[in-house]
């Protein structure tokens, strides 16, 4: 039974996904020539090109720029508060409709930075908040 389970457990993970393995390496060191990543270890590689995966948000809401609004205003306080108690799924999403991505990049969340922008409507009640991704502006109305 041993040999029976290791056989079939080699063929699972490793046999019956050489080929297309093989086929996506191939495809992927054309674009991406190997001599290139040896100089990352597994981890940064990782990193490089999926983004951050862990999140610390504090130093999100700590590197925000605020554009015709102040730290203390009610409408900043109530929507870092209501954004803590998202669940992390819900501030990927926000993440996401922010910058077009719910991963940081590899540079890092102490690089991250975003503005809050009050759109100085004339009726802010009819306005939903909206973002500028290439620019990483919140507009959040009062």
């Amino acid at each position: 039974r041993k040999e029976f389970v290791d056989l079939y457990v080699n063929y699972v993970f490793n046999e019956s996904i050489q080929k297309p393995f093989e086929d996506f390496m191939k495809g992927f060191l054309r674009g991406c020539p190997a001599r290139k990543w040896e100089m990352f270890l597994p981890e940064q590689l990782q990193i490089v090109l999926q983004g951050h995966t862990k999140f610390d948000w504090r130093l999100l809401e700590k590197n925000v720029m605020y554009r015709q609004y102040k730290k203390l205003d009610p409408t900043i306080r109530n929507f870092w508060i209501v954004f803590h108690k998202l669940p992390e799924e819900k501030k990927k999403m926000f993440l996401a409709f922010l910058s077009g991505s719910d991963q940081i990049p590899g540079y890092g969340l102490e690089h991250f930075q975003f503005s809050i922008a009050d759109p100085q409507a004339e009726d802010p009640d009819e306005l939903y908040p909206w973002a500028s991704t290439c620019s990483r502006i919140l507009f959040l109305p009062r």
